[in-house]
């Protein structure tokens, strides 16, 4: 009987430790894909692609090499690079002219914004120094710093999400501006590179692709491109027979559902909305 029970006993523990190290194993297995996600870099799931309808033309200064887009309550946000010339603006969405702007020191070369609260975060290309303006004013209010190239910059509402031009985007906390964490960016062929402007769009991140004229939806969480939005065409023939850049700048129209769009010394910005293409 003793026999028995001790028997008893031995089996009950080892179907209570069997039954840990099934959840362990099941557990470990999402951590791994969660926080591995080099795993999705050969997935193959047809990757849907969209191309797009234009709402509206609006003018566009062709002084202006865009490198940040935004449209927050109805007002238009702008920062535009080239050592000289690069600046952060309000812009009048309709007749395209300047309605304030801060200059940037010759030394600077200006690249992407994000907006948080009542401040706006620029960052700049090979400097490694960010600057934060008041919304309205654009009063500079401070300097940080920063470890990497800055191309683009925008904010999920928690970090700051920064690229480089490489595949990866980089989760800075948006009161120290320490980098917290990293994530690659994959498709269906590999890792997609180049990501410029961003914009955290409906759980998703809108990335350019420098030098081309497609537009990446990412994933937040595995890096994972879920969609294309193909922009050829958006710029007619007579339109680049002037001295234009490449596409660069997205902000969401949250009023509409609908994006802005535009390029480096471009004469216009398109409002569009997405159609499926294939």
């Amino acid at each position: 009987m003793k026999f028995s029970t001790t028997l008893i006993r031995s089996l009950k523990c080892s179907t209570v430790i069997l039954g840990l190290v099934i959840c362990f194993s099941f557990w470990h297995s999402d951590y791994l894909v969660a926080f591995t996600n080099s795993s999705y870099a050969n997935e193959k799931i047809d990757t849907p692609v969209f191309g797009y309808k234009i709402v509206n033309t609006y003018p566009h200064n062709t002084n202006s090499f865009t490198q940040g887009l935004i449209f927050d309550k109805g007002v238009l946000y702008e920062s535009t690079g080239l050592n000289g010339r690069s600046a952060v603006k309000i812009v009048d969405l309709k007749t395209g002219k300047t309605l304030k702007s801060h200059e940037l020191p010759d030394n600077y070369f200006g690249e992407g914004i994000a907006i948080i609260e009542n401040k706006i975060i620029q960052l700049t290309w090979r400097s490694k120094t960010g600057f934060v303006y008041d919304k309205k004013t654009l009063k500079l209010i401070k300097k940080f710093s920063y470890q990497t190239q800055g191309w683009g910059i925008t904010y999920d509402g928690k970090y700051l999400i920064i690229s480089d031009g490489s595949a990866v985007l980089y989760f800075m906390d948006p009161n120290t501006f320490k980098v917290v964490g990293t994530l690659e960016v994959y498709g269906d062929n590999g890792k997609v590179s180049k990501l410029n402007e961003l914009e955290y769009i409906n759980g998703e991140i809108y990335a350019n692709i420098w030098g081309t004229e497609k537009i990446a939806r990412i994933n937040p969480k595995t890096g994972r491109v879920t969609a294309w939005i193909d922009l050829s065409g958006l710029l007619n023939k007579e339109d680049k027979k002037n001295r234009v850049d490449v596409l660069n700048g997205i902000a969401f129209n949250s009023d509409k559902g609908s994006l802005f769009v535009t390029g480096k010394l471009w004469p216009k910005m398109f409002e569009i909305e997405l159609v499926p293409k294939n």
